[in-house]
């Protein structure tokens, strides 16, 4: 007996005791045949069980572009910030885009392995000054401007002066959510905040809403979280955080632990010598501590004119601010 007349010689006996089996074509029924029914004839004979469809894998989501896709995207208005003064990328060659040239290469060197010492967290870098008013928030735009326009590295930028947050006002943007906001509030997440910008490298977190424990939260287990992963979201990736004074608040002292390196601006005909050694004094953990010297006025034999001087030094050997000016 056949294969098919076995399966319909099985199917009449199933109507026949009253089980309900439905309609089956012949085919159908050849289908529904027991496995281990042997074929009557020679020559091979096709398995007639199903064959299971490979299932095609989950298509694999990158992080980074995960996170790429979910941040918002601002524009900046760059002629407004040419006016100002400022690095931008239409502007390669001026004059403080020259000076920030100077100033970003031992800091780059120091981010990726290359400088005198290896250098912990060398890609997370803290811009602050000893008091207010020292042009740190400039600084801190020039110099993620600066690193952004390298072919080899993306940037950061992230307003760390959570009580009196300047980067988006400087940038001409209005507020926005930021980095308290992911402290406080674990429905935020950190692609949630990030603002990407027309500056293709130039990626910036807000400072976010002021809190009263914001020492606390730059302290907490929550914020050394976060600095991992934003040192570690991207290979190529410096950060560039911009700090409150380090002599005016508690905040600045705290966040500097998880630095890498510190360029504390210093102000030319203003910051004096204690102010900065004991602001600097304030600092413990980040190995690596420059200075620029900022608002300086000083002829250079190249034609132009410098307002900028730069410095740096490891542990406790970080330089004077005449020391800096004469870089």
């Amino acid at each position: 007996m056949s294969i098919i007349e076995q399966a319909i010689e099985r199917m009449g006996q199933l109507k026949r005791a009253g089980v309900d089996i439905g309609e089956a074509t012949p085919d159908e029924a050849t289908a529904s045949a027991p496995a281990s029914a042997a074929p009557t004839q020679a020559g091979p004979v096709a398995d007639a069980r199903p064959t299971a469809r490979p299932v095609p894998a989950e298509p694999a989501v990158e992080v980074s572009r995960a996170a790429n896709e979910q941040s918002r995207y601002v524009d900046l208005d760059l002629a407004r910030l040419d006016s100002m003064g400022m690095v931008v990328p239409s502007a390669p060659r001026s004059q403080i885009a020259e000076e920030f040239r100077v100033i970003k290469r031992p800091i780059l060197a120091n981010a990726h392995g290359k400088g005198a010492a290896p250098v912990d967290n060398g890609n997370l870098i803290m811009v602050t000054s000893s008091v207010p008013g020292e042009g740190k928030s400039f600084n801190s735009i020039n110099l993620a401007m600066s690193i952004a326009m390298e072919l080899d590295n993306r940037v950061l930028l992230v307003d760390a002066d959570v009580a009196r947050p300047s980067v988006l006002n400087l940038l001409g943007l209005p507020p926005a959510k930021g980095l308290m906001d992911v402290l406080l509030d674990r429905n935020v997440g950190l692609p949630d905040v990030l603002l990407r910008t027309n500056v293709e490298k130039l990626t910036i977190l807000p400072a976010g809403m002021p809190h009263k424990n914001a020492t606390e939260l730059l302290a907490s287990s929550s914020m050394k979280s976060l600095l991992v992963e934003l040192a570690h979201r991207y290979p190529d990736r410096i950060i560039i955080f911009d700090s409150p004074p380090l002599m005016v608040t508690t905040e600045a002292p705290v966040l500097a632990q998880s630095m890498g390196q510190l360029v504390l601006v210093v102000e030319a005909g203003r910051t004096t010598h204690t102010m900065v050694k004991q602001a600097l004094a304030k600092v413990q953990g980040c190995q690596v501590k420059m200075l620029v010297l900022n608002k300086a006025r000083y002829a250079r034999t190249d034609g132009y004119y410098g307002y900028y001087g730069y410095g740096y030094g490891y542990g406790s050997d970080a330089p004077s601010a005449e020391e800096g000016k004469a870089a």
